[in-house]
């Protein structure tokens, strides 16, 4: 008991510093300066996201303890089971790499407030279940390891902390004023508040560097919470503080404040173009699971082919984005099967096609897709890529490119593609010839070198 108090006694002086630190503004940087800061991860494209927590032994999503309105006396049996005895960190990081992802995100704590960290502030944590370890440090040493960038998701809402105050998105939401006023008497969101900073110092501090965190969720209005709520500027602030390199997502409510996020998080959608804000182009990832729930759940048969997985990697890529592909390990440690198929086919196709991909962007103004393709473009070695998603019969055309290609090839094994100038009135396009077989790869694609 003195060990664990003077651990707290620690981390409170260190947070206090870090508050005390963080008192300036915001980094005030350039846009030269954000971009170098962040090119690891815009030339990465490519990131596993993992939602992991008690809510994958009920396997049905992880919602599950607001769906079906639980309370904590009811969700408890989960923590009292959970023991991924086959849990191996080692193997998921493998995965995401022959996946050809550059960097994850793990779920430290998602919104039932279980934390997979051992938190010096909390009980309810995983060293505390039959399982026993500190999950987080298993992780990020097993995925550094491969060499991938590693970041935390960290949940702003907590359906189990006793002064966390109901609201619109809590289990035990209720219909009227004086019912929410009557359940939240004695709860304190001040101490709430100071639990989130404990919490990311803790998760800042102790595992090295951190590349990425992502904070989720503010929602603002009645019966909601917002920045005021999570007292966003400060933690930001901290955060940027202990890790000045990490790269922060939009969730904090703070999209109006100077340095307030550093992507936008379009989740479970396809952008129509680059998104913008107040007319400028800004960074953005994609969130996006292989089914319809973020946790495991069994029965979810929803499934994206791979396919369809490759080409919403593609589709980010040609706008400017990132794509953070999910997976819900199951109760026991192991991804999915299905997971685990789709990796393996993303794998392949981006083991001989992901020079389309990484260190790529939209291609530059004027330059035309033919129909049923996909244009990205890498800047550096100024070529363009073509991608395939309904083969052409025996030949394509490029409007407009007759003055400006070099040479052309497969990019999956380098072979040469003939073309020659448009005929009559197209004599600025050019039509390619191509073998009348599909090649053996799930989306073709066409490296295209400009002048």
């Amino acid at each position: 008991m003195k060990t664990r108090n003077l651990s707290i006694l620690l981390i409170t002086a260190l947070m206090l510093f870090v508050t005390f630190s963080a008192s300036a503004q915001l980094p005030n940087e350039t846009d030269a300066q954000k971009a170098e800061r962040m090119k690891w991860w815009t030339d990465a494209r490519f990131g596993m996201f993992i939602h992991w927590g008690l809510y994958a032994l009920p396997a049905r999503h992880e919602w599950v303890k607001n769906i079906e309105r639980m309370t904590n006396e009811q969700y408890q049996k989960y923590f009292e089971t959970f023991n991924p005895d086959m849990y191996d960190p080692h193997e998921w990081a493998k995965m995401a790499k022959a996946a050809g992802m550059k960097y994850v995100v793990l779920t430290a704590k998602h919104h039932e407030g279980f934390c997979l960290f051992d938190s010096k502030f909390t009980d309810y944590k995983a060293t505390n279940t039959p399982y026993g370890k500190d999950l987080i440090k298993e992780y990020v040493e097993a995925f550094r390891a491969e060499g991938l960038k590693v970041g935390f998701y960290y949940s702003l809402i907590d359906w189990h902390h006793p002064d966390y105050t109901i609201d619109s998105n809590h289990p035990l939401r209720q219909q009227s004023d004086s019912a929410y006023a009557r359940l939240n008497k004695g709860r304190d969101m001040s101490k709430y508040r100071e639990y989130l900073k404990n919490q990311v110092t803790e998760l800042l501090t102790n595992y090295g560097e951190i590349s990425i965190i992502w904070f989720d969720f503010s929602f603002p209005g009645k019966n909601g919470k917002g920045r005021k709520d999570w007292d966003s500027e400060n933690l930001l602030k901290l955060a940027r503080s202990l890790q000045p390199g990490i790269i922060v997502d939009d969730r904090l409510d703070l999209s109006d404040v100077p340095g307030g996020f550093d992507f936008i998080s379009p989740e479970q959608y396809k952008v129509a173009k680059w998104p913008e804000i107040n007319g400028k182009r800004v960074a953005w990832e994609t969130c996006q699971t292989f089914s319809g729930s973020w946790g495991y759940y069994r029965d979810e048969t929803s499934w994206k082919s791979s396919a369809q997985l490759i080409e919403l990697l593609v589709e980010s890529v040609s706008k400017g984005g990132n794509l953070l592909l999910n997976v819900g390990p199951t109760a026991r440690g192991v991804f999915d099967y299905r997971a685990q198929d789709r990796l393996g086919s993303m794998g392949e196709w981006m083991k001989y096609n992901n020079r389309s991909v990484y260190g790529c962007t939209e291609a530059p103004a004027g330059l035309i897709a033919p129909d049923n393709t996909l244009l990205t473009y890498n800047p550096v070695t100024n070529r363009l890529y073509i991608h395939l998603l309904a083969y052409p019969m025996g030949s394509l055309v490029l409007k407009g490119m007759a003055e400006k290609v070099k040479y052309i090839q497969f990019l999956h094994d380098a072979s040469e593609i003939k073309f020659s100038r448009g005929h009559e009135g197209n004599t600025g396009d050019l039509e390619l010839t191509l073998p009348v077989l599909k090649p053996h790869s799930e989306i073709p694609v066409l490296e295209v070198y400009l002048k």
